[in-house]
C-alpha cells in the first residue's frame, strides 16, 4: 500500500514538474522575430570553442565589427558575446564565463559601459542575463545587476517572470520552446539598411564627467583576469557618433590603458583611415554601424591585432576552413536577402 501512494506521489510530482517547465518553455520571450538581441548571449554555446579573439560588450561591438571579414582577410577566428546595453559586471562574468570553455588570445572589451555605475533596466539585463548557463558566473552576474524591483528567483524560475505573457502568445512561442533560430554571424548582427548620421546632437552637460568606483573596479577586474590567464585585453570605442562620447571620458580611457600597459584604439578618431562615411555607413543615423562599416572598421582591426598582437593566419587548418566556408556562405545568404528587402521597400 505504502509503495502505490509512493509511486503516486512521484507521479504526481514529476507530471507538476514537467508541466511547469514545459509551461516556462512557453511563456519564455523566443527573441526570434521581435528584438532578435536577446536571443545573442546563448548562441555562443552552440560554437566550437576554439577562438582566437573574444569581443564583449554592448552593441556598439555586435553591430559594429564582423568576425566574418576577420577570418577571409586574416585567418583570425572570433566570436562576439555582446548583448544589448550590457553593462561592464556583465562583460566581466561573460568574461569568466567563456574562460570555463576556451582561453582567447586576445579580449576585446567595448568601453561605452564604463559610464553605467549601477544597475539599469530590468529588460536589458534578461536580454544579457537568460542567455547565460548556470554557473557562479551567471548567478553572480544576476546579483550584481538586479535593480531594486527584481528578484534572484525570478531568474532561477523565470515563469515567475513571464506568467501574465498569455495574452501574447502565438505561433513562434510553440514553435521555438527547444529550437532557436540563430540571429547572428558569430555574435554580428547585421543590418544592411541606410540612414545617414544628419544632425547629430551635441552631448548633454554633465555634473560629473568621471567614471563610477564601480566601473572602474570591474574594469580593473576585468584586467586583471586577462594577466592571469596571458590574455591580451583590447580596449575599443566604435565608431558610433551617438551615445556621445566625452572628451573627458577619452582622457580617463587613454590614461587607464597607458597606466595598464593596454593597447586602446578609439575608432572615432579613425574615421580617415577606415574609410568611413556615415552619409552610407550607418543604418540609424549613427548610433550604429550597417554592414559596410563594419565590414570596413573590422578590416582595420584586423591589420592592428595581425601586427600588435601577432595572431597567425589559421586558414590553412582545415577543419576550421570548412567550418568558416559554411558560415560565409549563410553570411553571405543573409546579405542578399537583405539587400533585395531593401531594395523592394525603395520601389
Amino acid at each position: 500500500m505504502k509503495a502505490k501512494k509512493a509511486v503516486k506521489w512521484i507521479s504526481s510530482t514529476a507530471f507538476i514538474v514537467v508541466s511547469l517547465f514545459l509551461l516556462q518553455k512557453l511563456l519564455m520571450p523566443k527573441y526570434v522575430s521581435d528584438v532578435v538581441e536577446g536571443g545573442l548571449i546563448a548562441e555562443y554555446y552552440e560554437e566550437e570553442k576554439d577562438h582566437d579573439v573574444v569581443f564583449i560588450g554592448d552593441c556598439e561591438v555586435y553591430e559594429n565589427f564582423s568576425p566574418k571579414v576577420l577570418w577571409e582577410d586574416y585567418g583570425i577566428n572570433s566570436y562576439i558575446r555582446g548583448s544589448a546595453q550590457q553593462l561592464i559586471w556583465q562583460s566581466y562574468y561573460l568574461l569568466e564565463d567563456t574562460l570555463r570553455y576556451e582561453k582567447p588570445d586576445v579580449v576585446i572589451f567595448n568601453v561605452l559601459a564604463m559610464q553605467y555605475d549601477r544597475p539599469q533596466r530590468e529588460a536589458y539585463n534578461r536580454m544579457t542575463l537568460e542567455g547565460m548557463k548556470w554557473s557562479l558566473s551567471k548567478v553572480r552576474s544576476i546579483k550584481a545587476s538586479m535593480t531594486e524591483d527584481e528578484s534572484f528567483s525570478d531568474y532561477v524560475f523565470p515563469i515567475l517572470r513571464y506568467h501574465s505573457r498569455w495574452s501574447e502568445i502565438g505561433a513562434e512561442d510553440f514553435a521555438y520552446m527547444f529550437r532557436r533560430e540563430k540571429v547572428s554571424h558569430n555574435g554580428y548582427y547585421m543590418r544592411v539598411d541606410v540612414k545617414p548620421a544628419e544632425n547629430v546632437p551635441e552631448g548633454k552637460i554633465l555634473a560629473d564627467y568621471r567614471f563610477g568606483e564601480n566601473a572602474y573596479d570591474y574594469l580593473d577586474r576585468m584586467t586583471k583576469l586577462c594577466a592571469e590567464n596571458d590574455i591580451q585585453l583590447i580596449l575599443v570605442k566604435a565608431p558610433s557618433l551617438y551615445p556621445y562620447w566625452y572628451d573627458e571620458w577619452e582622457e580617463q580611457m587613454e590614461e587607464y590603458a597607458e597606466k595598464n600597459e593596454l593597447l586602446y584604439i578609439n575608432f572615432l578618431e579613425l574615421t580617415q583611415e577606415t574609410g568611413l562615411d556615415f552619409s552610407q555607413d550607418t543604418y540609424d543615423g549613427g548610433l550604429h554601424l550597417n554592414l559596410s562599416g563594419a565590414e570596413k572598421i573590422t578590416a582595420y582591426l584586423g591589420q592592428i591585432l595581425r601586427e600588435e598582437a601577432g595572431l597567425q593566419d589559421r586558414r590553412g587548418e582545415q577543419a576550421l576552413a570548412e567550418s568558416w566556408q559554411e558560415k560565409i556562405a549563410l553570411y553571405e545568404d543573409a546579405r542578399a536577402e537583405q539587400e533585395k528587402e531593401k531594395q523592394d521597400s525603395e520601389l
